[in-house]
């Protein structure tokens, strides 16, 4: 297939990895970046040899198929739908939007127009986590009953040299930037969530920024940086869920799913790499046949987007799966602040499994091995 034009609003710390793998799909080919800070765009455009230009002329450019938005999450929505009213498909980091209404707002304008809306994470993808998918649906556990969610660090502070984000109200705090990794990597196995119950605290009001220009600079925290809760499968599984910035040590896994015939380690969700470990009579380690699994591919649902487009068929990282992804962020915020359980109002279908045995790359070839 000829190769979809890519183009990128927002050339932050994340825009490296997606310019970098734009190279590794031929489904897709980098055309041309913008950043409302011109310096970024030019700084990036020279390095990936890609003209830098202004959001307006990126969104006229004829040789752009898919707006990849790269913006803050505050912006993802407002940008969205400049991307969608100028006639290109989309495809945003996450989370999709600030809120399950404005995500609504983007799908509704997608659909309106004939247009295909995508979102990370895509790391599901990735070989390790479709090994688990694999394990799954191959009946290795039996029916999946159970299981638990954990991401808990001492706070993006830490390392990012400018993480205000991460802790400004809406949009922000660990459920809402680490959640969709670990929501979309359950969904992916299990299904749709149709409930949950939640609480959330706050661990301080201020935090230091620790690295870069503004090292010991303090931000103020207006979000919640401890959320834990349960999310009640369609299918009847439960799975604890705990997201936090305040915790400096534990020895919790990223990922368990237990069944009524064994259970999987299953590794970090925001990797596409790791070892999965499957018990039925003892623990092994379970030999990875998926393509993706040694590296940062992020770019892949990308890419297996404009390879949908071109072909027709559903994109594994649709907007839809974002959404739930969302929704289940915004039910499980929701009661903590009610104290009830919160019914889930979207829904999705599992993501199509990538089959095993391909080169990396290649999502035509394993879409045509199915």
């Amino acid at each position: 297939m000829k190769p979809l034009g890519i183009g990128v609003i927002g050339c932050g710390v994340i825009s490296d990895i997606y310019m970098k793998n734009c190279a590794i799909f031929p489904q897709i080919e980098l055309r041309a970046v913008a950043d409302m800070r011109p310096e970024a765009a030019a700084a990036k455009g020279a390095e990936y040899g890609v003209p830098a230009v202004t959001v307006d002329e990126l969104l006229k450019r004829e040789d752009v198929d898919i707006i990849l938005n790269l913006t803050i999450p505050k912006a993802h929505v407002e940008v969205g739908l400049m991307a969608l009213d100028a006639g290109k498909h989309l495809y945003a980091e996450k989370p999709l939007a600030g809120s399950v209404a404005d995500g609504r707002r983007l799908l509704q304008a997608a659909r309106a127009k004939g247009l295909r809306v995508g979102s990370a994470p895509d790391t599901f993808l990735g070989g390790s986590h479709q090994t688990a998918r694999n394990l799954l649906d191959t009946g290795r556990i039996g029916r999946p009953t159970s299981g638990t969610a954990v991401m808990m660090v001492a706070g993006h502070e830490r390392w990012h040299p400018n993480p205000d984000f991460y802790y400004a109200g809406e949009g922000a705090g660990p459920l809402m930037d680490m959640g969709p990794y670990y929501i979309t990597a359950m969904v992916n196995l299990l299904g749709p969530v149709s409930r949950v119950v939640g609480l959330a605290a706050k661990g301080r009001d201020r935090r230091v920024i620790a690295t870069g220009p503004r090292a010991g600079q303090e931000i103020p925290v207006e979000t919640p940086t401890h959320v834990t809760g349960v999310m009640e499968f369609a299918s009847g599984a439960l799975v604890q869920i705990v997201t936090s910035f305040d915790v400096k040590a534990h020895r919790h896994t990223p990922l368990e799913l237990y069944g009524t015939d064994g259970a999987m380690l299953i590794p970090d969700p925001n990797h596409f790499d790791g070892q999965v470990m499957l018990h039925d009579a003892d623990w092994q380690a379970q030999p990875m046949r998926h393509a993706h699994g040694d590296g940062n591919y992020r770019g892949l649902g990308l890419a297996d987007m404009a390879e949908a487009i071109a072909t027709g068929r559903d994109h594994r990282a649709s907007g839809a799966l974002a959404l739930h992804a969302l929704d289940v962020i915004e039910s499980l915020l929701r009661a903590a602040g009610t104290g009830r359980a919160e019914t889930l109002t979207t829904s999705c279908d599992r993501p199509a499994p990538l089959p095993m045995g391909t080169a990396q790359g290649q999502i035509e070839t394993m879409e045509m091995a199915q």
